[in-house]
């Protein structure tokens, strides 16, 4: 890392480079673009090109001092039609003010006045020159000036501010985004100093996946549910008394003889039905 050119108040802390290295922010690609040649720190034996992250700080800085000279933050617009960089440019607009457009890029958005998200902004912050190549290119039809994340094989065209940095991984991504909106609100007085903390974590801008985040929720659902034991009278053997059998081993026996008090499964007593059998039919007559 070259020694900081910026002043001391602006100088990174130790905490910022290691979040930096730690993130990958200085790892770039194999191929260089003749203009991120100035950023290029060194090239590994495997044709890795790794990039000056003392630079990279410096860019950060100044790219912070642009937006905080415009007085109407939703004036910035920052876009991203990466899925990478589409949650980071909605949080960096939840905090500092600015519009976000995250997804694909309406072409007219910027010189169209009829279409329907027509906007007028004077300063455009882009994750990556290529994937957000339309809207650079209609920055450049109405005189915008352009920030971008910029890889050593990122073009430049069009781009008055490059941030040299990592644009292809999800961590790196997220923390320039989380450094340019902590640099701007200290800038603009929103947190009360340079040695105070920012109390918005840096996780929040990285990128998540829908899909593995259900996955996981399942998995924590099923693993937090109680398991329940089939209950043992329900399966086991009969309680004694429940299903008992009265009557011989071989089988149901015959009903015990319950005495005079019969029911009228039983025959009927002597005297009553019998004596009306036998009575002579021609008595009534």
């Amino acid at each position: 890392m070259s020694p900081s050119n910026l002043p001391a108040n602006f100088a990174a802390t130790q905490q910022d480079m290691e979040m930096l290295l730690a993130a990958q922010c200085h790892m770039g690609s194999k191929n260089l673009q003749v203009h991120m040649d100035p950023y290029l720190y060194k090239t590994r034996p495997d044709g890795i090109n790794l990039i000056n992250i003392g630079k990279t700080w410096e860019k950060i800085v100044l790219a912070a001092r642009i937006i905080a000279t415009i007085d109407n933050p939703a004036d910035v617009c920052a876009v991203s039609a990466r899925p990478y960089g589409q949650r980071a440019v909605l949080k960096y607009a939840a905090h500092t003010g600015a519009t976000a457009i995250a997804g694909r890029f309406t072409p007219g958005n910027f010189t169209n006045y009829i279409t329907r998200s027509f906007k007028e902004p004077r300063l455009i912050i882009v994750t990556d020159p290529r994937t957000d190549a339309q809207a650079i290119k209609e920055a450049s039809y109405v005189n915008i000036p352009v920030i971008a994340l910029c890889d050593t094989d990122s073009p430049t065209e069009f781009v008055d501010v490059a941030i040299p940095t990592n644009n292809k991984s999800r961590h790196s991504i997220g923390l320039i985004w989380w450094m340019l909106a902590r640099e701007v609100l200290r800038l603009r007085g929103t947190i009360a100093s340079r040695e105070a903390d920012w109390d918005v974590m840096v996780d929040l801008y990285f990128y998540r996946d829908p899909e593995a985040e259900e996955q996981k929720a399942l998995e924590d659902a099923e693993k937090a549910a109680p398991v329940e034991e089939p209950a043992v009278e329900a399966f086991g053997a009969p309680a004694a008394g429940d299903w008992e059998v009265t009557g011989t081993a071989a089988g149901f026996g015959a009903p015990e003889a319950t005495g005079a008090t019969g029911t009228w499964d039983q025959e009927p007593a002597t005297g009553e039905w019998a004596a009306e059998a036998t009575a002579d039919p021609n008595a009534g007559w």
